[in-house]
Order: C-alpha cells, then sequence, then structure tokens
C-alpha cells in the first residue's frame, strides 16, 4: 500500500506543477504592456538596420545643407535683421564664406530634422509598448513645435534685446561694426540654446506618463529649478547682460511651471495617478 502512494505522489506533483503552468500562459496580459510592432533580430540585423537609418540620416542632413546654401544669402540677411543697422566686417579671407557654410550647416539640420526623427521612430518603434507609443505621437508633434516657439522667442526677444544692450552701451564712445564671424556665433549659439531650452514642457510630462516623477515632487523643487534658471541663463546665453539671462531665466521658470499645469491636465483627462517608488 505505501509502495503505491510513492509511485503515485511523482505523479500527482507533475501533474500540478502542469496545471499551474498552464494557469500562468493563460492569465492575461495587459494590452497596453503589448509590442504590436515587435519584430524577431539578429544582433547583426538591428546593427545594419541602424546602419541603414543613419546613412537615411546623413543624406537628408546633405540635402538640406546644400538646399540652405543656395539661400543662404536670404537666411543671412534674415539674421541680421535684429542687429538694428550695425555695419558688419569681414576680418579675414573667406570669413563670410566660412560663415555661410556655417549658417547652410545649422538650417540644413534643422531642415532635416523631421527625416531624421522619422528614421530613429522607425528604428525604435518595434521595442514600444502601446502605452509608450501613445506618448510618442505627442511628444514629437509638441518638441517640434515647442522648439520653433524657442526659435521665435530668441529672434523676436531674446536677440533684439541682446544687441540694443551692446548697441546702447558705449554708443557715443565706439562705432557699431561688428565681425560678422562673431555677429553669427552669438545669433546661431542663442537660437538654437533656446529652442532646446524650450523642450522642458516635454521632458516633464514623459516622466510623469512613465511614472518617474510625480507632480509633487516637481512642485516640491521649485526652488532648485529657479536656481538652476538663474544659472543656466548665465552658461547658455553667449551675452554678459543681465536683460538676456533674466528673459532666459524667467522663459525657464514659465516653461517649467507650465509643464507641470500639462501634467496635472494630464492626470485628470487620462486619470493617472501611479506616484514613483
Amino acid at each position: 500500500m505505501s509502495s503505491t502512494l510513492d509511485t503515485e505522489t511523482p505523479v500527482v506533483e507533475q501533474n500540478l506543477a502542469l496545471a499551474s503552468d498552464l494557469d500562468l500562459e493563460d492569465e492575461p496580459t495587459d494590452p497596453n504592456d503589448e509590442r504590436p510592432f515587435e519584430v524577431e533580430m539578429g544582433l547583426f540585423d538591428h546593427l545594419e538596420e541602424l546602419r541603414q537609418r543613419i546613412f537615411y540620416g546623413f543624406i537628408a542632413v546633405a540635402v538640406g545643407i546644400i538646399g540652405c546654401f543656395t539661400q543662404v544669402r536670404q537666411i543671412v540677411q534674415l539674421l541680421q535683421v535684429p542687429a538694428q543697422g550695425a555695419k558688419f566686417l569681414q576680418l579675414g579671407p573667406g570669413e563670410y564664406f566660412f560663415v555661410s557654410c556655417k549658417v547652410a550647416a545649422y538650417c540644413g539640420i534643422l531642415v532635416a530634422s523631421p527625416v531624421i526623427m522619422y528614421q530613429v521612430i522607425r528604428f525604435v518603434l518595434p521595442g514600444l509598448t502601446r502605452r509608450e507609443q501613445r506618448l510618442l505621437g505627442p511628444a514629437v508633434f509638441g518638441s517640434a513645435a515647442l522648439f520653433a516657439a524657442g526659435l521665435a522667442f530668441a529672434y523676436g526677444l531674446l536677440i533684439p534685446a541682446a544687441l540694443r544692450f551692446f548697441i546702447s552701451y558705449g554708443a557715443d564712445v565706439v562705432e557699431q561694426i561688428w565681425s560678422i564671424d562673431k555677429y553669427f556665433d552669438f545669433v546661431l549659439l542663442l537660437l538654437f540654446a533656446t529652442g532646446l531650452a524650450f523642450q522642458i514642457p516635454v521632458l516633464q510630462l514623459l516622466l510623469i506618463a512613465l511614472g518617474i516623477v510625480s507632480v509633487p515632487q516637481m512642485v516640491s523643487g521649485w526652488r532648485f529649478v529657479i536656481v538652476a534658471a538663474v544659472i543656466l541663463g548665465a552658461v547658455l546665453t553667449p551675452s554678459i547682460d543681465p536683460i538676456t539671462q533674466g528673459l532666459f531665466g524667467g522663459a525657464l521658470v514659465f516653461l517649467y511651471f507650465t509643464g507641470i499645469g500639462l501634467g496635472i491636465l494630464f492626470q485628470r483627462s487620462t486619470g493617472f495617478t501611479q506616484a514613483p517608488n
């Protein structure tokens, strides 16, 4: 009798283990965690796809630079408008040519950025869950809109304010004749630094949506944000005047609290209340 029980016990344990495995397999998964575009690929296949995406991005940048170089005179004239009538001087042979190449390169990358973003999305899309894919579209369009707003803010307000300060300071002592190379270094750096700084609300929304940082945590850190805005205003703006630094830092603080407001609206509209551990 005991031998019969001993032989049946392993069979019963195997059946219980098999039933447990079947229950785990039948357990429903969250559809938001599924990866609908997932494709099984080897390491070398991933590297080959990455090479192709980078190649397409370089082609787009090259086409953008060449296209912008054909219109560089008009672009240069447009960027000279905030100078308010100051004269420009070429201090060495080929200085204007190299400035033209620099302007065409910046503008070409900007023109090619939609293609670059598309290639990045196509590369990472198979690894994203449905929840992450829903965040992708608003993040991309919001980032593009905020970058354009940053360029407009810098061109329409920051650069004219900085140049007015420099023109008025010592206007009765020196004549305003500027190096064209240094002027465009100043303008291009301020334009793109402001465009990148305007990405703050997008980063905040992504951190909130992914549950990495909560809205109360962002609100509680407002003092550190103000200090960081002052430091970034001094580091990222190429001018030393307090007006430009104040406008830049004030814009960063405004964007930060705008991101908090958008995060609150996101939580209310989606019912998302997850807080990080």
